[in-house]
């Protein structure tokens, strides 16, 4: 399918061809789910941790005697009935990450660029060289072609220049090809991918 190209001002730079195999499929919410959930969990960190019964500070000593008190039995203060104590069976540090066959993520990947194709959240862009390395001048141009919360994949490598003006910009990520991802992709309102990235893309993805 053909979808029309432009330039950073605005103006158009003639259209591209789009591969259907990867901009032209029926999304499917189960598979952008599976990869989201996996590209999340592997993200946590599973440092949450809490003191058992044996690591808080408190005495040992039975609080006290056995019988005739009326109450129930107790040792010590460290048992998980008592304010202060260990807790039972909490969070111990961990990994929640979990395997996701390649094919499926790579499926998701082409998934998230159809979702995005059909939705019409899709720009083509001819290339983000900018002369003017410029924070304001950028953010002017981003507000003049309508992209609040965009995500822009260059080719191999992110244009530098392009990259520094950009990176104070609220609601504007910047990733090359290889970094292109399912949840990035998603967040965003809209999807801006330059003619190298598109290249790359569809040679990583085939």
């Amino acid at each position: 399918m053909k979808a029309d190209a432009i330039k950073l001002d605005g103006k158009t730079a003639g259209s591209v061809e789009l591969d259907d195999a990867i901009f032209g499929l029926e999304p499917r919410a189960d598979i952008l789910h599976r990869v989201v959930r996996w590209q999340r969990n592997n993200a946590q960190q599973g440092t949450h941790k809490v003191k058992t019964r044996s690591e808080v500070n408190y005495s040992t000593k039975k609080i006290y005697r056995q019988k005739g008190t009326g109450g129930a039995r107790h040792g010590a203060r460290s048992a998980p009935i008592f304010r202060g104590g260990g807790v039972y069976k909490g969070p111990t540090p961990r990994s929640h990450g979990h395997d996701l066959p390649k094919k499926v993520r790579k499926l998701g990947l082409m998934h998230a660029l159809s979702a995005k194709a059909v939705a019409g959240e899709l720009v083509i862009i001819d290339n983000i060289d900018i002369k003017d390395v410029k924070t304001k001048a950028l953010a002017a141009q981003i507000k003049e072609l309508g992209w609040k919360r965009a995500l822009i994949i260059d080719g191999a490598e992110v244009n530098a220049d392009f990259a520094q003006a950009a990176r104070n910009i609220a609601g504007l990520d910047v990733l090359p090809s290889m970094g292109a991802n399912v949840f990035d992709i998603l967040k965003r309102d809209t999807l801006v991918i330059t003619k190298a990235g598109l290249e790359a893309l569809e040679a990583r993805l085939k």
